[in-house]
């Protein structure tokens, strides 16, 4: 008989270990099998993780399995960063297996057909590359032919032909015999870039993968990737678990957006995945970005990434030219509009060139926080940093952070003014104001709840394209690599709407958000207009995306994360509590601090009161939260300590909740 370890194909967290089965045959890592499990007669899957194991307990009560399923397989690399995950971000085994398996079966149509796209000739040819573009080609197309397993931070400002890299990179990984993964950050981004590359290579070499695919389709590409037949695969975050062997380069474009992010179950960094992925197979990893992530960039600086810099647009067109209006002025000079005076000229100037305009508000700016509106200062939290937010019920501010509350000031801390305002804006805000000012033009809204499909994503992209809309009104999504040569102004209408969002990364993400807005004018022939309207325009993040000086803006957030403790000089660990019982949801978060500070892993101060989540109720749930400031190098321990404390809760039989643990969440309120 041969003996291995196999995880059950069951989702509870009772089951989330390794069990022992016999076979007559030899196992192999990654092979699926068909066994009884527990006292059901029932057949279930199980996956080989280990072989060759040698019981130290009776052999006599090892079941055999069934059968083995010779219709899917894991390769010992996905089963290698199945468990690594487990490890890193405390999730179960099941769900690290579930990433790389695909559901259904195969359709009767095939492959799902790539869309039309009215895109010029000169794409489908082979660009000039700019001296910019050789260097780091060099560098990449050398890492790739001598598998050195190197990882490159491409930072290229807007517009300075970042994507005709990727694509000669892949093309040296075809010449390689290589398999390559493209990433986007948006699923409204896979079919355009899909176009790029299919006219480029075929479209017999791609597969794409996102979460829009039906099941059957996604089927139908797994299957592609996994016989070989496509070499190229293009897909959001779920992408990079692609069944692809030979990997050769993984590329993630707008490395910083934080969908690359998982925040349901599995939660993950697909950055980690990738780099994990590419170390079995010796591949290349490129970060694409006008704005990498200070994480990135700082790994960049301590050499564990290579850093490649690209600062001119392709061809020498110029960056857009950038104006801040302070609000401010704006209000004592009597306009109480969401328009300043200069951006509604600018607006008909640009109209009237027969250009079009993009104006632009940050959807994450939902949070209401409290400003002064003479001085610009807004209320943060003593203890953190963070900006507090307004909570109407209660007639506080609170830290979405350490949970601290405070009364609203009646007057501002730093001026002392009473001018205290109260601050939320939303697009179809802006829409309706557009509509009143601009009654004769074509604007529509761009954003997640006008665009709920990749068809009508087609669809407004089009339009757009065509000059049928002179005016769009846009959150992220159009922040996010579409290029358009019309487009001669963006409006950036609340810049404070990213600054003042409760989290640490809020200064970071003004400064991509007003970047990356901005690099989508002035892409045709002549320079572009970007015109930022704030109540803080002495903000460093917002002068320094104005001036498009990415190390202006590093140099002095480095400096605040560092003396507050927050990523890249400590890891975050968000650990959530459910239950259908908000007492019970709470004292079990509460007792999982205490169990830490006790165990001393950590000051106190480090870990926060647990507090309600903002997303509090849903489908009769209650969530409370702990958030860690765990030390570099201590994650794992972390991560096991707190999988112990579920774990013993659950031998006692006293668990009626459920514990989720997020390392790095993007979003913490």
């Amino acid at each position: 008989m041969y003996y291995g370890n196999f995880v059950i194909d069951n989702k509870s967290r009772y089951t989330d270990e390794l069990y022992t089965y016999a076979s007559k045959k030899p196992l192999k890592v990654g092979q699926v099998a068909n066994l009884t499990f527990g006292k059901s007669k029932k057949l279930k899957r199980g996956f080989v993780f280990e072989t060759d194991v040698e019981p130290d307990f009776d052999i006599g009560k090892i079941k055999e399995i069934d059968s083995v399923d010779d219709t899917i397989s894991l390769t010992e690399e996905m089963i290698s960063t199945v468990s690594w995950m487990r490890q890193r971000y405390g999730i179960k085994y099941i769900d690290g297996i579930n990433c790389f398996i695909p559901p259904g079966k195969a359709s009767r149509n095939g492959k799902e057909k790539i869309p039309e796209k009215n895109i010029g000739d000169e794409e489908a040819e082979i660009q000039v590359l700019t001296s910019e573009q050789h260097k780091c080609l060099l560098k990449i197309k050398d890492s790739i032919v001598n598998e050195k397993n190197e990882s490159f931070l491409l930072h290229g400002v807007t517009g300075s032909g970042k994507t005709e890299v990727y694509l000669q990179a892949v093309s040296e990984a075809l010449n390689q015999g290589k398999t390559s993964i493209v990433l986007v950050p948006e699923i409204a981004l896979t079919r355009q870039v899909v176009q790029r590359f299919a006219h480029r290579f075929g479209e017999d070499k791609i597969a794409l993968l996102h979460s829009k695919l039906t099941v059957r389709q996604r089927y139908d590409e797994w299957s592609r990737v996994r016989s070989g037949k496509a070499k190229i695969i293009i897909g959001a975050r779920i992408g990079v678990f692609a069944p692809a062997e030979n990997l050769g380069l993984i590329i993630l474009d707008e490395e910083h957006e934080a969908t690359y992010k998982s925040d349901q179950t599995p939660k993950y960094d697909t950055v980690d995945i990738a780099a994990k992925r590419l170390m079995y197979s010796k591949g290349t990893m490129i970060l694409g970005s006008a704005t990498p992530s200070v994480v990135s960039y700082q790994r960049a600086r301590e050499g564990i990434y290579t850093l490649l810099e690209m600062n001119k647009r392709y061809n020498s067109i110029e960056l857009p030219h950038v104006k801040i209006i302070d609000m401010r002025n704006e209000l004592k000079q009597g306009n109480r509009t969401m328009f300043s005076r200069d951006l509604s000229e600018s607006i008909n100037a640009t109209l009237s060139a027969g250009e079009q305009v993009i104006l632009f508000l940050n959807r994450r700016g939902f949070s209401t926080s409290i400003t002064c509106v003479s001085c610009g200062e807004t209320i943060k939290c003593h203890e953190c940093g963070i900006t507090m937010v307004y909570h109407k019920g209660e007639n506080a501010a609170v830290c979405h952070y350490c949970g601290r509350k405070q009364p609203v000031p009646r007057r501002c801390p730093g001026c002392k003014s009473d001018e205290i305002k109260f601050f939320g804006i939303g697009t179809e805000q802006v829409e309706e104001e557009v509509s009143k000012i601009f009654p004769s033009e074509t604007a529509a809204r761009f954003d997640l709840d006008t665009a709920k499909n990749t068809g009508e994503i087609d669809r407004m992209i089009k339009n757009f394209a065509k000059g049928k809309i002179r005016i769009l009104i846009g959150t992220q999504l159009v922040a996010k690599g579409l290029d358009f040569k019309n487009v001669g102004l963006v409006g950036v209408i609340s810049a404070d709407s990213s600054l003042n969002i409760p989290d640490y990364r809020a200064t970071e993400r003004t400064f991509q958000l007003i970047t990356q807005v901005a690099g989508r004018a002035g892409r045709g022939e002549k320079q572009g207009k970007v015109i930022v309207q704030t109540y803080s325009p002495d903000n460093f993040a917002i002068n320094s995306a104005a001036n498009h000086d990415y190390r202006s803006f590093f140099r002095q957030e480095i400096i605040i994360r560092n003396f507050m403790k927050y990523p890249p000089y400590t890891d975050l660990i968000a650990v959530e509590f459910t239950s259908q019982n908000e007492e019970i949801a709470e004292n079990a978060a509460r007792d999982c601090r205490n169990y830490l500070i006790k165990a001393g892993l950590e000051r106190a101060e480090n870990i926060f009161e647990p507090r309600l989540s903002e997303n509090f109720k849903g489908k009769d749930n209650f969530r409370y939260n702990i958030l860690i400031k765990c030390p570099k190098g201590a994650r794992n321990k972390y991560i096991h300590y707190l999988r112990f404390y579920e774990a013993q809760n659950r031998k006692m039989k006293k668990q009626k909740w459920v514990q989720t643990i997020d390392v790095n969440p993007y979003s913490t309120f």
